[in-house]
């Protein structure tokens, strides 16, 4: 089971383009995707979810184009924009019956596919309240409810922790993992500490293009060396910083902790620290390297 794209390419009239000559493969597991506002993440995940077409090149889902043929992919896809409309009116029940009924899926097999997903996303106790009196994270999860209706082999997940909890962030997170085994799951974020512990892969876009595509790990190692912490005075803080990657700075009265990314020894007391995705992140698309 693979998700490839081709040499996708994404322009509009005036120029501007958006993705360019893109490649990636995608296979069951979670690839985080990573990028900084701008760099084409959106517009890469509306492809993919066949609601947008691309300028020019493929996306291939076992051997077809969807392109072409998009009902290839729409028939087992679960697709989470960033904002989605609602009835508000509605209960959660009756949305997600009408949400079914959309992707074809109806009597038995959805009453029992909507009080599992109501149950694993914690909106069991609410589920016959109007949408209108659910926060914001109650109606993210909801979203990540309808994606999951039709049991996907693809997942599309563009910022679905936005509005949770620290909690709800650690539940939704174990539901990726265990959903990961057996789909392929596209997770972008601008909260890397996020895929720490799901990602199989980390996808980085930077002005349209592929910076990276690997595993985590591969990544960390390395950086594995380039990580450095210490103390330094503010004045000498002030006067060096621009000169480094800084990953993280606290202040107090006299005395800064800084995190710095850099090839050697920043400063003689700076320690070498394990790195982070985080720091991966930051070494990929700082404009320092």
């Amino acid at each position: 089971m693979r998700l490839s794209v081709e040499g996708i390419t994404k322009s509009y009239r005036r120029g501007s383009v958006v993705l360019n000559e893109l490649n990636l493969n995608l296979e069951p597991g979670v690839a985080g995707l990573l990028g900084p506002n701008g760099a084409g993440k959106t517009t890469l995940m509306k492809i993919l979810a066949t609601v947008l077409r691309p300028s020019t090149g493929a996306v291939l889902w076992k051997g077809v184009n969807v392109v072409d043929q998009p009902q290839s992919l729409r028939r087992t896809l679960g697709y989470l924009p960033q904002s989605f409309g609602i009835y508000p009116h509605l209960t959660a029940v009756d949305f997600l019956r009408y949400m079914a009924s959309v992707k074809l899926l109806v009597g038995r097999a959805a009453h029992s596919r909507i009080e599992e997903l109501l149950s694993v996303l914690n909106l069991a106790d609410v589920k016959d309240r109007p949408l209108s009196q659910y926060s914001g994270g109650m109606r993210q999860r909801l979203g990540i409810a309808v994606a999951l209706l039709n049991d996907p082999e693809v997942l599309i997940l563009d910022e679905p922790t936005v509005g949770l909890d620290p909690q709800e962030r650690a539940q939704l997170r174990n539901l990726i993992s265990d959903l990961s085994a057996s789909k392929i799951v596209l997770y972008s974020t601008h909260v890397v500490s996020d895929l720490e512990a799901v990602a199989s892969q980390i996808v980085v876009l930077k002005e349209g293009r592929l910076c990276r595509a690997a595993p985590p790990q591969e990544l960390l190692e390395e950086l594995t060396g380039k990580v450095w912490e210490g103390q330094l005075a503010n004045d000498e803080t002030a006067r060096l910083r621009a000169d480094w990657l800084v990953s993280s700075l606290v202040r107090n009265k006299h005395e800064s902790r800084l995190r710095v990314i850099s090839a050697t020894r920043p400063w003689s007391t700076a320690a070498a620290t394990a790195p982070s995705l985080e720091d991966v992140y930051l070494s990929i698309t700082s404009v320092h390297q």
